[in-house]
């Protein structure tokens, strides 16, 4: 069991390392680096992580995270309105944003369906996608959800749920390799598999 010289120490130690990726090793380290930093440095750090926090919105639109009602890319006349790109979560919008090859709008689900995590189709924003194609401007769907079995289940119901819609539904190909995470597959890989995406009942034909 460790010790420590402060309690204050150990308080800023508990919280780091409840941080994803960080152990107990690790969040000691960052704490004593803190420590040599200028106090100016350290609270900076602390008001911008509070700042995000309390401040930071979620587009009305697509769920993705912005500073306004409206994201950027919701916001923008440049892009097309009429195809949406549904993704797990924000970071694989930042992915497929990174390569450039896309120039629709997003829908964030919020995960994924996952029975042994108890996520269900209710915990995600999937009424809310459905209202946004009720609207009628929508023309295509594009499924970019992992490569994983809780992927397929989420695609499989989606497919169930927008097939009453006079919409075209792709999936990105499969150049991301079965059980990858979008925000893992290099840039030019995810950029080919969003460009030679293929109508989802092909896919189901084929399983």
């Amino acid at each position: 069991m460790q010790t420590y010289p402060s309690k204050l120490l150990e308080q800023a130690v508990n919280e780091l390392s409840k941080l994803p990726g960080i152990g107990r090793k690790t969040a000691l380290r960052m704490a004593l680096h803190l420590l040599k930093r200028n106090p100016a440095e350290v609270e900076a750090l602390g008001t911008s992580v509070i700042k995000m926090r309390n401040e930071i919105n979620y587009c009305k639109a697509c769920r993705n995270i912005s500073d306004q009602e409206l994201c950027a890319i919701c916001a923008s006349p440049k892009r097309d309105h009429s195809f949406i790109c549904v993704v797990e979560d924000i970071r694989d919008v930042m992915a497929i944003e990174n390569t450039g090859q896309f120039s629709g709008v997003y829908h964030v689900l919020g995960g994924i369906i996952s029975p042994m995590d108890g996520i269900g189709p209710q915990d995600l924003h999937i009424d809310d996608l459905i209202e946004r194609l009720k609207i009628g401007i929508i023309t295509e769907v594009i499924l970019a959800l992992p490569t994983t079995i809780e992927g397929d289940t989420t695609n499989f119901y989606l497919f169930r749920k927008l097939n009453e819609f006079q919409i075209k539904l792709t999936t990105i190909a499969r150049g991301v390799s079965i059980g990858d995470e979008l925000e893992h597959t290099d840039e030019v890989t995810l950029g080919r598999s969003i460009l030679n995406r293929t109508p989802y009942e092909s896919g189901l034909t084929r399983k």
